[in-house]
């Protein structure tokens, strides 16, 4: 009886995928008699072992060599331990570089054995088989390494393997007209839903409208020369044999539709990769500005603050009431005009600092810190310094102002009891000059006067004093 290697869990009834809703278990438990029911169709196997030597000699190439006959060539087991290594990037043990059966078999064990790391259970399969060039068991094995290796992790939202692999082609597909992915056997026959595959991820490499399903062999080595010159992915099957075969070999269709998979899931990854790096760049960038920015905004505003600091600190009075009122009025203008936007500034610059660091904080980066002075908690002290010389030049300014209308007022005062007192002695000049004269006047009126006179000088003395 024939027994075949499967991957630990896909194949056996206890695996994850076994009598699952998903439908794969289906799928995975017809795994333990494949070789011994499909192999009997020597169409199958002419498929199987078209694919599998294409398929290993695409990853065999990347050391520089390939393989001509499957069952053959890996009889010595130096080349699979070289395969497996290609696909795993991995080292193996030291391979035996006799030539007798018995290096062989050591070799293809350590080869056995490192599938088996990888979590593939070996059904009932010995190196022996594989030394004596048995076609269905070495086609088993390299079937077992294509779906660990190649299929088995694949994932579409939150299907894997065989059902991840499907459910990706029928995305890519759906929108194609006469395609419908059902399975990996005849809804690949004509060719359309390769020609598909292609088209959606490069549409610049097939004219899909030009497309005829009644052209299956057309459409088929289109896809073939088309993915091997272009994509990097080697000719694994044959066109005719697809198209006169009833029902093609699943196992061979899966295992060239997943070097698609992997061509275009690649490069998705490696573009979604790119925009998330862009992102990142660009998230850094904005960062970046907004640092600038914050930067500049508080040297500016700094600046501002030093130079009219000094301004508001001069508390040097002017003579007069007009040029204090000058001063008053520039004093209004700064608090109309430019402070404002000052005030704009300061309340932007706190919104950006406090917006950069939340930014940093959900992007995992470190916390901002501005330049030497440049805190937050700096301008804020340096703003409450200049509201508070700004309000003691406003009180001096308005004290200044009074003490000037107080002297004002006074020397008005002044003016006018003097223009009374000069008219006051004009009248008593004529009076003692016609006392003197007249004599109509007695020494005890004279003196009266006298005193009247002495008294208003006094008092016009006092207008002079003025109050500090």
């Amino acid at each position: 009886m024939m027994m075949v290697m499967q991957p630990e869990g896909l194949g056996t009834r206890e695996g994850p995928f076994a009598g699952g809703s998903g439908g794969g278990g289906e799928y995975m438990e017809q795994e333990e008699d494949w070789d011994r029911d499909l192999l009997l169709d020597p169409a199958w196997e002419k498929q199987q072992r078209k694919t599998f030597t294409a398929w290993c000699n695409s990853h065999l190439r990347k050391a520089g060599t390939q393989i001509e006959n499957i069952e053959e060539d890996f009889r010595n087991g130096l080349k699979l331990m070289l395969l497996l290594e290609v696909i795993s990037g991995e080292r193996l043990p030291r391979p035996d570089k006799g030539k007798m059966r018995f290096h062989k078999i050591a070799n293809v064990n350590k080869a056995l054995d490192f599938i088996a790391s990888k979590g593939v259970k070996l059904v009932s399969i010995g190196a022996e088989e594989i030394v004596d060039g048995n076609l269905k068991m070495t086609l088993g094995m390299i079937w077992t390494i294509i779906l660990r290796f190649a299929i088995q992790d694949i994932s579409v939202e939150e299907t894997s393997a065989k059902e991840g692999l499907l459910l990706w082609c029928q995305r890519k597909t759906a929108p194609y007209r006469n395609v419908n992915v059902q399975n990996f056997h005849t809804s690949w026959k004509d060719g359309l839903a390769l020609c598909a595959l292609i088209h959606r991820h490069r549409p610049d490499l097939i004219d899909y409208a030009k497309l005829r399903k009644d052209d299956p062999i057309g459409n088929l080595n289109t896809a073939f020369e088309v993915a091997e010159k272009y994509l990097d992915i080697p000719k694994m099957l044959d066109a005719e044999d697809i198209v006169n075969t009833p029902k093609p070999d699943e196992k061979a269709i899966m295992t060239y539709v997943s070097c698609f998979y992997h061509a275009f899931a690649g490069a998705e990854q490696a573009e979604t990769a790119a925009n998330r790096i862009c992102k990142v760049l660009a998230v850094n960038q904005e960062n970046e500005k907004l640092m600038e920015e914050y930067e500049k905004l508080a040297s500016e505003l700094l600046e501002w603050i030093r130079r009219t600091v000094p301004w508001l600190e001069n508390r040097v009075g002017e003579p007069s009431m007009s040029a204090m009122q000058r001063k008053l009025e520039d004093f209004r203008d700064y608090r109309r005009l430019h402070k404002p936007p000052r005030v704009q500034e300061k309340c932007q610059l706190e919104i950006n600092f406090n917006t950069l660091q939340t930014k940093l904080r959900l992007s995992h980066r470190p916390a901002f810190m501005p330049s030497e002075g440049k805190l937050v908690s700096d301008i804020a002290n340096a703003w409450r310094g200049l509201e508070q010389v700004e309000k003691g030049y406003e009180d001096w300014l308005l004290s200044e102002i009074r003490r000037l209308q107080r002297l004002q007022h006074l020397a008005e005062k002044f003016q006018q009891k003097a223009s009374l007192h000069e008219a006051w002695t004009r009248g008593r000049h004529h009076g003692a000059c016609f006392l003197s004269w007249g004599g109509l006047c007695g020494k005890g009126s004279w003196q009266n006067a006298r005193g009247r006179g002495r008294c208003f000088v006094e008092k016009l003395e006092l207008c002079f004093l003025v109050p500090p």
